[in-house]
């Protein structure tokens, strides 16, 4: 298992990516009700301003992202689930990934800006629910 996540730029950054971007796929699927019906709409319309943005965005951010969760990878006690201890950690997880999306989301151009800030204040919400997936695809290219 790799100690650096960041090396995983250099060994599998599409697969990681890949994974990554079936994880929001499957996160906005699996939405429900008014909020989600929202959150459907906001993705679909940043899909079309920019077709491919997930997969794109998601590389972008890869790095930082990897950086972000850095420390969590660094305290994950030996047979813990990376996902399962994203969850046991998970404020600081969300907090950690919004920042970068927050940061990344301040320079977009005013559609996607708008599509994001329109689904801010429940994004916690929703990275926190992604954190076991998310963790999975991680876990699964370290483990190689």
């Amino acid at each position: 298992m790799s100690d650096s996540l960041l090396s995983l730029l250099d060994t599998d950054r599409a697969g990681v990516v890949g994974d990554l971007a079936v994880v929001i796929d499957a996160e906005v699927s699996d939405q429900k009700g008014l909020s989600g019906a929202a959150v459907k709409t906001a993705y679909a319309a940043a899909q079309k301003v920019k077709p491919g943005v997930v997969k794109s965005a998601t590389d972008k951010m890869l790095p930082d992202f990897l950086s972000a969760l850095q420390p969590l990878w660094d305290s994950k006690p030996a047979g813990v689930a990376f996902g399962d201890h994203l969850v046991a950690n998970s404020d600081t997880a969300a907090e950690a990934l919004l920042t970068v999306t927050d940061d990344q989301a301040s320079t977009a151009k005013p559609a996607l800006a708008k599509a994001y800030n329109s689904l801010r204040g429940k994004a916690k919400g929703y990275v926190v629910a992604a954190l076991p997936r998310v963790g999975a695809a991680i876990e699964k290219h370290a483990a190689r």
